[in-house]
């Protein structure tokens, strides 16, 4: 059956991709994947004369295209994405093309970036007493603006953990917008193409947080963390592993 899979590929080590989208790259006789983001090794176990076309020089039309001839063809097609395909993916408007065209899909989710960088860190981003919401959003640089009211200054009125995706280059304005309500003592990371071979991974405040990012030479692909959870001492135990929880799955004796 013609089908497009699109395929979270996860933050870039070849491992860290779901079996199913493994599987499903291993079957599909078209292969697309955003190789500005995909390590070429995470498409290298296509089949065997497989056509595996890398989409980063394409445009939209372009890549619609390559789908709709294949599966004309009676191909199966697998539509490689970074992280998860529902964030920051630009899969939305990929679907609307193929609803449009009548061509089938399905969804396969992969590990998001700012979970890996979460795992990078040995890190919990929700702590009992300290932060139990994640804000996951972006800074306007080059692509779209924000929308009203999800301006960076509005968010940290929340106090909420911050996983600033795409915004390594608004590093200054972040640290001036965040610091009023985190403080200048609250710590940052930001973890830069985790899990591939040149992983950087860095600690600090919102007080020298933008030096040492300027300093490392950091300038895409990386997430930055905001947020009392990353100093991981002072919070309460939570209540799940208590002794005198009362846990509804607790075996019997």
């Amino acid at each position: 059956m013609s089908i497009v899979h699109f395929i979270g590929a996860g933050p870039g080590a070849p491992d860290l991709i779901t079996v199913r989208g493994l599987n499903l790259i291993r079957r599909c006789p078209v292969v697309l994947y955003a190789g500005s983001l995909v390590p070429r090794a995470v498409v290298a176990e296509a089949p065997p004369g497989a056509r595996v076309i890398d989409t980063a020089p394409l445009d939209l039309d372009q890549i619609v295209a390559e789908i709709q001839a294949a599966v004309a063809a009676g191909h199966e097609v697998a539509r490689v994405h970074s992280g998860d395909p529902s964030l920051y993916g630009a899969t939305a408007e990929q679907m609307r093309r193929l609803d449009a065209l009548g061509i089938s899909y399905d969804v396969t989710p992969g590990v998001p970036a700012y979970a890996a960088a979460a795992a990078a860190l040995k890190a919990e981003l929700t702590l009992p007493g300290v932060s139990q919401t994640v804000i996951l959003t972006r800074t306007a640089e080059r692509a779209s603006a924000m929308p009203s009211g999800e301006e960076l200054e509005s968010l940290a009125r929340s106090g909420a953990t911050l996983a600033i995706h795409l915004s390594i280059k608004n590093i200054a304005r972040i640290v001036r917008e965040l610091t009023p309500h985190y403080g200048a003592d609250c710590p940052v990371a930001i973890a830069a193409r985790v899990s591939w071979p040149d992983e950087a991974v860095l600690r600090g405040t919102l007080a020298d947080i933008e030096a040492k990012a300027r300093e490392s030479g950091i300038a895409r692909t990386a997430v930055i963390l905001v947020g009392r959870v990353l100093d991981q001492q002072g919070f309460t135990d939570s209540r799940l592993y208590a002794a005198d929880h009362d846990r509804a799955l607790k075996p019997r004796r």
